[in-house]
């Protein structure tokens, strides 16, 4: 198989390798003539890579075995199913973020630094919403995280019934802010502008007396050109209601 470009992308950025590069995460060969052993990392990374850029649906056991030129057998070593391979995908979505919270901070910076981190993963991966959606088995590094979560929330006043409810919420909150990012990442730069020139047409155009405020927004009811503006509002917003609970539990 020839050796194409892949790229890597993390929480903290995206550099560029060759396929060749990135089997090369397999263990040495022990002897002359002998092939390196695949190891479940550099299945992981493939498959994550895949998964991101056709979606999980398309990821299929067959498809990675010709991405990595091995047989099933190999992949069997690690994953013995498709459930299971998109299991350890999810287990790396959830090592990549950062549960390292300041201590000394106040506790609602604590919380919005785990937010921004898990929606960096987030974006960082396509495939991801889905994959923490979808994943039933609490690995490791799902654990940490929430217990950091429920430790953040506890030590804030909250008691284990709202601290559980709202470290639920803070993942669904990054999940929501991900999924409803605006404009269509399968289109092209113009036919995304095209897209949203239509969309905000339809807006200015509505009758004024019916729908003022529609009309009075069509522009940024349909802009897709400031995403910051997106999750840091989000952000916002969330952290917000957060402590206005927190208030009104002192109580």
């Amino acid at each position: 198989m020839s050796s194409l470009p892949i790229i890597t992308c993390t929480a903290y950025g995206c550099q560029v390798t060759s396929s060749s590069a990135q089997l090369g995460a397999a263990e040495p060969a022990r002897g002359d003539g002998e092939r390196p052993r695949l190891t479940r990392a550099a299945v992981v990374d493939r498959a994550i890579q895949l998964a991101d850029a056709v979606g999980l649906d398309a990821l299929t056991i067959r498809k990675l075995t010709q991405e990595l030129g091995v047989t099933p057998m190999a992949l069997y070593w690690h994953f013995r199913s498709k459930d299971e391979l998109l299991e350890g995908l999810a287990e790396r979505v959830w090592s990549e973020i950062d549960i390292d919270i300041d201590h000394e901070a106040p506790w609602p910076d604590q919380l919005r630094g785990l937010l921004k981190s898990l929606l960096q993963v987030l974006r960082a991966h396509p495939a991801a919403p889905a994959l923490l959606l979808h994943s039933e088995k609490q690995n490791e590094y799902f654990l940490r995280a929430t217990e950091t979560t429920l430790d953040v929330l506890r030590n804030a006043g909250f008691d284990p019934r709202y601290a559980s409810e709202i470290a639920r919420s803070t993942l669904w909150t990054g999940i929501a802010l991900v999924m409803g990012e605006a404009g269509i990442t399968s289109l092209d730069a113009d036919d995304r502008t095209e897209m949203q020139r239509m969309k905000q047409v339809v807006f200015a155009t509505l009758p004024t007396a019916r729908y003022p405020r529609l009309v009075e927004c069509a522009e940024p009811m349909t802009a897709c050109d400031d995403p910051d503006f997106h999750y840091e509002l989000g952000i916002d917003v969330f952290i917000a209601g957060v402590q206005a609970m927190a208030a009104k539990v002192r109580r």
